[in-house]
């Protein structure tokens, strides 16, 4: 007989029926729960031990270890949702150290009256994410919130990953005379959940970007193991990232308008909308600044890559005690890329 037929009188009604506050508990309805869906879809040796921890082994190097929330709203949207989302923004905050992903933890905030279904959804697609990326989900925690305090589901991931030797990437390492690369056009993401918040129909419809890095990452630690700086411009954007990194360095950024993606549905929406795409967030782009000697390098390994295609050198970085960061428009005039005032779009990551 099934062994879990034998703990649980009926097993879960994962089509009509919805998170209780039981499921949080710690008894019998919330070992139930981690049973018939999160270990049978996270399904790995670690997390099959159901310890409160996970033993992991681990390799010569330095650790690198990264924590995110999700709460995302809506939880689905075009091109993905939380569930992938969570592991791909985990996933690749560790790869823009230069790391080797190598391990997930994942938590969830569930809201009583929850749909089971919506969740098997989120947790399928989780699995899936993890599945195709190669990082395993091996451990976690569950917690369920009376109706009303939570908005159906959060989820909070923490990674682990190991930098290989030789390889020392930091926000700390623009200089001046280093060259600014993004992987790909710009405000995707950012886009496509707005547009499924405001029910916002294209002809070219906006699709998210999500997808996990690291593999993009490693292609161009291949070739360029001097590069300075990785960053995923998500929350606030590619002026934001580029902010933060200028102050970290001390140094200057100068962007060049015209040459910075930006796919035309997202470019027409956020004219519309009165928003800038600079500070729309990405869930599958990166930021590259290397040595000029670096940049073609790291430019074909990028276009060789399929999240890397549409990828363009977009800028300089200049000696500026300052640390602004600077963009010649398309008109030939300049402008100020300040720090994201605000927050134009809430719950968008």
């Amino acid at each position: 007989m099934n062994p879990t037929l034998q703990r649980f009188a009926h097993k879960l009604d994962l089509k009509h029926g919805c998170i209780e506050l039981t499921h949080g508990g710690g008894g019998r309805a919330m070992a139930q729960l981690i049973e018939e869906l999160f270990l049978a879809a996270f399904d790995n040796d670690w997390l099959r031990a159901q310890d409160d921890c996970a033993r992991l082994p681990v390799c010569g190097g330095r650790l690198v270890m990264a924590t995110d929330s999700h709460v995302v709203s809506p939880l689905f949207f075009p091109g993905g949702d939380i569930g992938c989302l969570s592991v791909h923004g985990t996933i690749n905050d560790v790869a823009m150290a230069g790391a080797q992903p190598l391990y997930l933890a994942a938590t969830f905030i569930l809201e009583e009256g929850f749909p089971l279904a919506d969740l098997k959804k989120i947790v399928d697609s989780m699995a899936e994410a993890s599945r195709l990326a190669g990082v395993p989900i091996v451990t976690g925690d569950t917690k369920v919130v009376e109706r009303g305090k939570g908005d159906g589901v959060f989820i909070t991931t923490t990674g682990v990953g190991m930098i290989p030797p030789g390889v020392d990437i930091s926000a700390s390492r623009a200089k001046p005379g280093d060259v600014i690369v993004i992987s790909g056009a710009l405000g995707d993401h950012g886009m496509a959940v707005l547009s499924q918040r405001e029910n916002l129909s294209f002809e070219s419809p906006i699709v998210s970007d999500t997808a996990a890095l690291h593999g993009l990452v490693a292609a161009i630690i291949q070739v360029a193991p001097g590069i300075h700086c990785l960053r995923d411009p998500t929350r606030g954007g590619l002026g934001s990232a580029l902010n933060e990194i200028a102050q970290q360095s001390g140094v200057g950024m100068r962007l060049r308008e015209a040459a910075i993606p930006v796919h035309e549905p997202v470019r027409a929406l956020c004219e519309f909308l009165g928003l800038d795409p600079l500070y729309v967030a990405n869930e599958g782009k990166l930021l590259a600044i290397c040595p000029a000697e670096l940049a073609e390098t790291v430019l074909a390994a990028l276009r060789d890559h399929p999240l890397g295609r549409e990828a363009a050198i977009i800028g300089t970085v200049v000696e500026d005690r300052h640390s602004f960061v600077e963009m010649e428009t398309i008109f030939g005039g300049r402008r100020l890329v300040d720090w994201l005032s605000g927050e134009p779009l809430p719950r968008i990551c």
